[in-house]
């Protein structure tokens, strides 16, 4: 399996070592494979028997052509281990007999991006050591929250590789921030922007692009990449979870054999979705790919009228990994569906003019598999509080957009055909939200909020939420997107 730019017409191909080890193309773009594979009636057949780290080994294995199997399995035993995803990795909780939660927060961060993020270090330190790379791996990362904590702790102390996370510096919550500014290990470092995640993500995006700064660290033993889901070995893993769940509707006898169900994502940068995507593209049956969006609802509004405008006011929710006007991963779906050429004229549209429309044709081709709703303030307090009450069952605002979205998708279309909501982090991870939805004061520390959570509903604090508030600080700098690079050079051994 070969991989090309987003933006090449030629398809010059790479081998997906390459694709990892670098994470952004050359040109701007965003790495895709020549051609999706198949799952053959053989392998969902022994799938449907295997565990999840089986599941995911064979799914890599589609694309990652130039890793053995072998070599796919140790790394998904490794990462997916019960020691660091208690209660499974991706398990599927039935709510109401047609939606099912996807619980992708069981990993040491407790949040959905473990689930990518404690494979992909091993799957980085195997392509430097296939492409003879003898420099040291310099990972930038732009975060809203969850990535960066979960690239800090599946990156600390891998050799070969130094990482530097940024986020807005009011545009996480509490224990996010506190999760990245007390991590260990001696090659990650931690900075806050003034602004939000888009003034980060084009900060990195621009370092990535400087070829001055990519001769000046190559001079000092370093070479950028990405843990962000531009990168393909970030993005990959995600498919897993969508064949696994519907493997798991399978065995429990919630879904016939050629039956269809429906996949709804929160998701901001719109990785998440295109990984079911790409799970359908596959051969798994799913009908409708509902995009779920905050009151930052830009992509409720391309999928509604197949026009990208980030020239709009951004809001700070309490959904603050939703908080994006720039889905990075959206061209790999115009990638599919109008060519390089016209998604090469669609990204140069947005960085000169903040916006672009699709054709006709483009918009069709969209439609047949998306579709998008978005949940405001209310809507997702009042998710949260409904589910509490009607079912005790504790969710986080980003899933309660997802559920929020879910239960209207299903009310404006009379669809009940299963529906598998990817539930994308704890709800300690959001606790004073999450406290406030149920009706509660919210200590004045929201720290607190934790204890308080717990002590209401009765809920376990997850283990990489415990003693939060003991932990040492390490990281406590902050600056503005235009000096971004001056400190990346600031941080290098």
């Amino acid at each position: 399996m070969k991989f090309h730019s987003t933006r090449d017409t030629a398809k010059v191909g790479f081998d997906s070592a390459v694709v990892i080890k670098q994470g952004l193309a050359a040109d701007g773009g965003l790495f895709v494979p020549d051609s999706i594979p198949t799952l053959t009636e053989a392998e969902i057949a022994e799938l449907r028997g295997a565990d999840y780290a089986a599941r995911a080994a064979a799914i890599l294995g589609k694309f990652l052509t130039d890793y053995t199997a072998e070599e796919l399995l140790a790394d998904c035993r490794a990462a997916y281990a019960e020691s660091s995803f208690v209660g499974g990795a991706a398990p599927l909780v039935d709510l109401d007999g047609t939606v099912h939660a996807l619980e992708l927060w069981h990993g040491p961060t407790a949040a959905f991006k473990d689930m990518a993020l404690q494979i992909m270090p091993r799957l980085l330190s195997r392509a430097l050591q296939k492409t003879g790379e003898t420099r040291t791996a310099l990972i930038l990362v732009a975060t809203s929250g969850d990535t960066g904590k979960a690239a800090l702790e599946g990156y600390r102390d891998i050799p070969g590789v130094q990482m530097q996370v940024f986020y807005p510096v009011d545009g996480v919550s509490r224990v996010q921030k506190l999760q990245m500014a007390t991590q260990l290990g001696e090659n990650v470092s931690v900075c806050a922007i003034r602004g939000n995640f888009d003034d980060a993500q084009n900060g990195v995006k621009r370092i990535f692009a400087d070829r001055a700064a990519a001769e000046k660290l190559n001079e000092r033993g370093y070479f950028l990449s990405s843990a962000n889901s531009i990168n393909w070995g970030r993005l990959a893993p995600q498919i897993a979870y969508y064949v696994s769940a519907w493997l798991d509707l399978l065995n429990a006898g919630k879904l016939a054999e050629g039956e269809c169900f429906n996949v709804c994502v929160p998701t901001g940068n719109f990785g998440n979705i295109f990984a079911a995507y790409l799970a359908k593209r596959m051969g798994v049956p799913i009908g409708r790919l509902i995009c779920a969006s905050n009151r930052n609802n830009i992509l409720t509004d391309f999928l509604s009228t197949g026009t990208y405008d980030r020239n709009r006011a951004f809001y700070t929710t309490m959904s603050p990994s939703m908080d994006i006007l720039i889905s990075s991963n959206l061209e790999r779906l115009l990638y599919f569906t109008a060519g390089a050429e016209t998604t090469a004229a669609y990204m140069k549209l947005l960085n000169e003019t903040g916006a672009y429309t699709v054709s006709d044709e483009v918009k069709a081709a969209i439609d047949a598999d998306f579709c998008g709703y978005f949940a405001d303030e209310e809507a997702t307090a009042a998710t949260i509080r409904a589910l509490w009450d009607d079912k005790h069952y504790l969710c986080d605002t980003h899933t309660a957009v997802g559920l929020s979205s879910a239960k209207q998708y299903i009310a404006e279309t009379g669809d009940n055909r299963p529906m598998v909501v990817a539930s994308t982090a704890s709800p300690y991870k959001f606790a004073a939200d999450v406290l406030a939805s149920l009706g509660h004061d919210v200590p004045a520390d929201q720290l607190d909020a934790l204890d308080a959570l717990t002590s209401l509903t009765g809920v376990e604090i997850p283990y990489p939420l415990k003693g939060l508030a003991e932990r040492k600080v390490r990281f406590t700098s902050v600056c503005s997107p235009a000096d971004m690079l001056d400190e990346v050079y600031g941080q290098l051994k």
